[in-house]
């Protein structure tokens, strides 16, 4: 069942009743949380734009969770690169809800049942399953919707040909699934499938971050896509997500060149000098929000990436179909798919 479904009018009313809620509710159990809005003078909004926002970058720096001690059954933690990290508490209800609507999404494009799974990165990345990075959140949360899983690399982070090979002579015949983070894709799958002649046509590759390095090195991501087909795969879908909105991803419609929201969730582009919301093909600071954070106030977020929304119901499902255009100026860079140590 899809969860690409609400028209913009009909999120906009759901969302803003339910986002609503979640402020009552973290203000009431988030002291942190509770002082910022206090600050802030909010009492109450009239839509989605109008509810307060935390910059994301809070995470770092305070302990914001709206649930006791006792209760956090996982802390997830960012991949920023400047050593200070996020710090996301779960409990068990925010983490079954989280998978169980990343794995809708994900069946979107996927169907049903679990495809065989190629992943592009390494096992040994998997270490304290209790707190993982971002990486390591991203690579586990995906591997639940396949099956017999095969690491593309070995435990130095080197690729593993026998093992595509092998993937391939047993799965290649049948739809089967491919994640990894883009640049590592690039990298450690586009160019090893060139250069052996590998047939990736039945594959459906899900990917996401790690476009910095693919920048520096000129390439967009429609050469992107043009390169895969290449080599036989033509069904790819990026997504947008990040570790404090763990369980919402935004993904790539069928055609290609656009993102879009799930049902739960949504984004507001705002204008960096006066934080007003802007509209359709105007750049800026990309705010999320979503239903699914409980157990902590990350329902509505103020990224340090710019996007522009192109278009509002007229895409491939319904809704904002949206791009990112990159990291704010002097940002702190994520490393997701760039940081090669997490792998050591």
């Amino acid at each position: 069942m899809s969860v690409f479904t609400l028209s913009q009018s009909q999120k906009d009313e759901v969302l803003f009743k339910e986002l609503t809620a979640l402020v009552d509710h973290h203000r009431a159990r988030c002291e942190p949380y509770r002082r910022i809005l206090s600050a802030s003078g909010f009492t109450e909004g009239s839509g989605i734009s109008d509810l307060p926002w935390l910059p994301v970058r809070l995470f770092k720096t305070l302990e914001l969770k709206s649930i006791p001690d006792d209760e956090v059954f996982k802390i997830l933690t960012s991949s920023g690169t400047t050593g200070e990290v996020s710090r996301i508490y779960l409990d068990k209800a925010a983490a079954a809800e989280q998978t169980r609507r990343l794995g809708a999404t994900v069946q979107t494009v996927l169907g049903p049942k679990r495809l065989p799974m190629l992943l592009v990165d390494t096992k040994a990345m998997l270490k304290d399953r209790r707190s993982f990075s971002a990486r390591g959140a991203g690579v586990l949360g995906m591997s639940t919707f396949g099956r017999d899983h095969v690491w593309a690399l070995d435990n130095e982070g080197a690729v593993d040909l026998e093992a595509i090979r092998g993937f391939l002579v047993k799965h290649g015949d049948q739809p089967f699934l491919i994640f990894g983070f883009t640049f590592l894709v690039w990298l450690h799958l586009y160019e090893v499938a060139r250069e052996h002649n590998l047939d990736l046509g039945n594959g459906i590759l899900i990917h996401s971050g790690g476009w910095k390095k693919l920048v520096d090195q000129a390439v967009s991501p429609t050469e992107f896509r043009a390169r895969l087909a290449g080599v036989g795969l033509t069904r790819v879908h990026n997504y947008y997500g990040m570790v404090e909105q763990i369980g919402t991803v935004f993904l790539e419609g069928p055609t290609g060149g656009s993102l879009y929201c799930p049902d739960f969730a949504d984004v507001v582009v705002r204008d960096p000098q006066t934080w007003a919301e802007l509209p359709p093909g105007k750049p800026g600071l990309l705010e999320v929000v979503s239903t699914l954070p409980t157990s902590y106030p990350g329902h509505v977020l103020l990224t340090e990436d710019l996007g522009v929304v192109h278009g509002v119901d007229d895409g491939d499902w319904p809704g904002k179909r949206f791009s990112v255009l990159g990291r704010l100026p002097r940002a702190e860079a994520r490393g997701c798919s760039d940081t090669y140590r997490e792998a050591a």
